[in-house]
């Protein structure tokens, strides 16, 4: 028998590797000053006043719209440049979504389940399952700055926040992109601590290593 061969394969430029980072860092103090904003004020969400204290969220109002407003350039500056260049480098066919994904979409989450044995085949960088998650955050994080901007600016954009079914609907659907990306963030970390060490080294370094 031969020696296994140690190969060494590139998965990840280091445009999407940086990009990718400081989505999920800016995305991450997105969401925690999101949380300061909406649990500032019991009209929105109540909750008991002892968690409130062990998570010293309460009466932060003004400081978590000051990160807020403040991170927000960064995090729509960051989405414009990682969308130009799925774009311009033709990242975007990896992430491509045709009429044969959503069946192969059900056997992936199958297959991880263990309500089926048999393992999908793989092609090219991501699965169908990963495929529909990842055009998932694009568009939530799409839908997220549309509607920030309609509640941030419900007068100067009026017409989006008309669009959107008003100041209230558009407050709601922000918070159910935040929620959205919360879930997201769970399924994704656990998903990649399934995978190993391989994959988290493919997003770190962009390169992954296999036996052949």
């Amino acid at each position: 028998m031969g020696e296994k061969k140690i190969v060494i394969s590139e998965k990840f430029t280091r445009v999407l590797r940086w990009s990718h980072w400081i989505n999920f860092f800016m995305l991450t103090l997105m969401i925690w000053s999101g949380i300061l904003i909406y649990w500032a004020n019991d009209q929105y969400i109540k909750i008991p006043n002892e968690l409130a204290s062990a998570l010293s969220i309460r009466g932060r109002l003004a400081e978590g719209m000051g990160w807020h407003f403040f991170i927000m350039w960064f995090f729509v500056g960051n989405g414009i440049f990682y969308f130009s260049y799925l774009l311009l480098s033709s990242e975007w066919r990896s992430l491509a979504i045709d009429r044969k994904t959503w069946p192969e979409a059900i056997s992936v989450i199958s297959h991880d389940l263990k309500i089926s044995k048999v393992k999908p085949i793989q092609k090219g960088k991501f699965n169908a399952a990963q495929k529909i998650a990842y055009v998932s955050a694009i568009l939530m994080g799409a839908g997220a700055v549309l509607s920030g901007l309609a509640i941030y600016k419900p007068v100067s954009l009026g017409f989006l926040t008309s669009m959107l079914g008003g100041y209230k609907a558009a407050r709601f659907e922000h918070f159910l992109m935040m929620i959205g990306f919360v879930l997201f963030f769970i399924v994704h970390i656990i998903q990649v601590a399934r995978a190993g060490w391989n994959n988290f080294r493919a997003m770190a370094v962009g390169y992954e290593i296999e036996k052949d």
